[in-house]
């Protein structure tokens, strides 16, 4: 048996989360997955582009021409990728993804910026946050450079025509899956799997509405859980598996049926604050003792939340710029500390009830960034400040930052810029 060591994936992330650290793998030596070895082979039948902001667009069904395809079985490892005409998969219905769950996915986003380029906002944590969710649901292992090098040749062949320089401020979503598809009906890890790619037109849902509908009310209704929880110690919530989504529909569902957007989620008698939908949730809250104003959001070591890019920027950009006598605090703005910690909707509750609670907000790709502003909790409605009445204000600075790295406002080494042909 050869050993192969992946090399450490520190310059890629720092979870903490053990198989996108560092990973051993015991197998007999076999064909990595390698972008160099990409094969393109141009669509015949090309896509109209939809109108920014269109009901096409708002659908969320309409994808780019072209889509990335790799292939891995345990036999002979990962085959030769390819980019190849945007269509249907085939495969077998005792595919092992269609009955044990054995898929993961990421979500990321392509921006043309203000400067005429196309970006991705650190792809590379997203590449090693999907490594780490295949380990979780035994898919293969892979170079997250490798996939993070694919990622860029398929925007490099449709990013020109769907995010064309005369559309400065508009994106794409990319959705990198891996999913078990041999054909194998017996409980054991899948012997096939395969790798795809595509991008798919998507709205804007933190600050626009579908074409014909009212103009909806800023910020987000959010339901706390009564009952049903997302994920608990020693589970699988920090891992990007549909396992996490599918069976959360119906509490959502539920909740919108009452009026509100997102479900909270809260864990166990104490009603630990987790995520809100399937977003990462911030609040921001003077503290009962001393007054200190402190941006609060749940910890990761528990591994019950995902570990967020857009919350993982809010964090770190928070760190560096709201601190005392920093050039980035606007007009009025206090500087605050980042606590990372388990808290519970109590705490919120009393905050809100002694006058404490500054504002809320979710992240995450889907929804950006997000202002929250109302919690309803044991059929009791909590209004959030919202500062301006459109978005609390830090909540609207943190966007700002974010939104000029991604659209080329700002030079920053999140921003990875595409070379286009």
């Amino acid at each position: 048996m050869n050993v192969h060591e992946v090399e450490t994936l520190t310059h890629l992330t720092d979870t903490g989360i053990e198989a996108a650290n560092k990973i051993v793998l015991e197998e007999p030596a076999i064909k990595e997955l390698e972008a160099s070895k990409l094969s393109i082979t141009r669509t015949l039948s090309p896509r109209e582009v939809p109108e920014v902001n269109s009901n096409e667009v708002w659908d969320m069904k309409t994808c780019t021409d072209h889509m990335v395809m790799a292939t891995w079985t345990s036999s002979a490892g990962w085959h030769a990728p390819s980019i190849q005409a945007y269509g249907p998969l085939t495969m077998s219905p005792i595919a092992s993804c269609l009955h044990y769950a054995t898929q993961c996915f990421e979500g990321l986003k392509v921006y043309r910026g203000y400067d005429g380029k196309l970006r991705l906002f650190r792809p590379d944590k997203n590449c090693a946050r999907l490594l780490m969710s295949a380990q979780r649901v035994a898919l293969p292992p892979f170079d997250p450079r490798e996939l993070e090098k694919l990622i860029m040749a398929f925007l490099k062949v449709d990013g020109p025509k769907w995010l064309p320089k005369s559309r400065p401020g508009t994106f794409l979503y990319i959705r990198p899956a891996l999913i078990g598809n041999g054909a194998e009906i017996g409980v054991t890890a899948p012997g096939e799997a395969l790798l795809f790619i595509v991008a798919v037109a998507w709205p804007d849902l933190s600050s626009s509405s579908r074409p014909g509908t009212a103009p909806k009310a800023p910020g987000l209704k959010l339901l706390a859980s009564k009952s049903d929880v997302r994920a608990w110690p020693g589970g699988f919530g920090y891992a990007k598996v549909g396992a996490n989504y599918g069976p959360a529909f119906v509490a959502h569902m539920e909740g919108r049926k009452s009026g509100y957007d997102q479900i909270l989620w809260l864990l166990g008698s104490d009603f630990q604050v987790t995520e809100a939908g399937a977003s990462n949730f911030f609040v921001v809250w003077k503290t009962k003792e001393e007054g200190k104003l402190q941006l609060v959001t749940a910890p990761l070591d528990s591994k019950i939340i995902l570990d967020g890019i857009t919350r993982r920027s809010v964090v770190e950009l928070a760190r560096e710029r709201l601190v005392e006598g920093s050039k980035y605090l606007t007009s009025g703005l206090e500087p605050l500390e980042v606590v990372e910690r388990t808290y519970t909707m109590i705490e919120l509750e009393e905050a809100w009830e002694e006058g404490r609670l500054v504002e809320a907000f979710v992240s995450g790709t889907a929804y950006f960034i997000t202002p929250c502003s109302a919690i309803n909790f044991r059929e009791r409605e909590l209004d959030i400040p919202m500062g301006d009445g459109s978005s609390g204000y830090y909540a609207a600075l943190v966007k700002k930052w974010l939104n000029d790295i991604k659209y080329g406002n700002e030079s920053h080494e999140w921003g990875v810029v595409i070379d286009e042909e």
